[in-house]
């Protein structure tokens, strides 16, 4: 049996992989934004070790819930599901005046792995739309450009290719890998998602539970249980360093 947490559990994939996780008999740590979604949560998996919640669109919410995670660990995996999706029609400030999207996305990943304890192995959510994503820190907040939703959210998905590789760099001794789960219908995939939903979890669960020797690999990224093309910036040190120092610059937290 594993220890795992998953971020952004409350519904969609996050909640998916949980339910087949504790029908397997692993423990189960699952994150809601909010009492309410915990509630929710709470029924939808009964069997659940427990339910953290907060906001993680803040960053004194990020390091709450790396906080009450951990007070439930120790972890054998951590799955970094949190995620706002593409369809935004229009950019949303943060209370630390920064874009909602970019918060979720990616600060609120980097946060949490900076903020708790290492575990055995991670797994990040990317999507084949960081193939679309544009590597430019100059205005990652959006507040010179005009809005682009799917782009904002293409980039966010590329930082998080990035940010995977880069701990697998700087933890050797973590298992740490990145998932595109495919275009799937769930509520940020959209009705019109026309990939496999029963898939959507599947490769994600793998990684952070299976003694398989393709699952017990690091720094790689997977589509449906193989390995999957990457962005060209994708294994740029420099660029993965200059990502990690943007995001020590905004949050005041380093990763050690």
């Amino acid at each position: 049996m594993s220890s795992i947490f998953i971020t952004g559990s409350s519904d969609g994939l996050g909640l998916m992989a949980a339910r087949s996780l504790v029908a397997d008999g692993h423990s189960v740590t699952l994150h809601a934004r909010n009492a309410a979604r915990a509630d929710e949560t709470r029924e939808a998996v009964p069997q659940a070790h427990g339910i953290v919640v907060g906001d993680v669109s803040q960053i004194s919410e990020m390091r709450s819930v790396a906080e009450l995670a951990t007070e439930n660990g120790p972890y054998d995996a951590v799955i970094h599901n949190v995620g706002l999706g593409y369809m935004a029609s229009e950019r949303v400030e943060t209370a630390d005046g920064l874009d909602r999207t970019f918060a979720v996305n990616v600060l609120a990943p980097y946060v949490i792995t900076a903020s708790m304890p290492r575990p055995k192995r991670l797994v990040y959510l990317s999507s084949v739309l960081h193939q679309q994503g544009v590597f430019d820190l100059s205005d990652a907040q959006w507040t010179r450009r005009p809005w682009d939703g799917n782009q904002a959210y293409a980039d966010s998905k590329l930082f998080d290719l990035m940010l995977a590789f880069a701990v697998a760099r700087l933890w050797p001794d973590v298992l740490v890998n990145s998932v595109e789960p495919g275009w799937v219908a769930t509520k940020l995939g959209g009705a019109e998602a026309t990939d496999d939903l029963d898939a959507g979890p599947v490769t994600q669960v793998w990684l952070a539970t299976s003694d398989e020797p393709a699952a017990l690999v690091t720094g790689q990224h997977f589509y449906h249980q193989e390995l999957a093309a990457t962005h060209p910036d994708a294994r740029s040190v420099e660029k993965q360093d200059q990502l990690l120092a943007h995001c020590a610059e905004l949050t005041g937290i380093r990763l050690t």
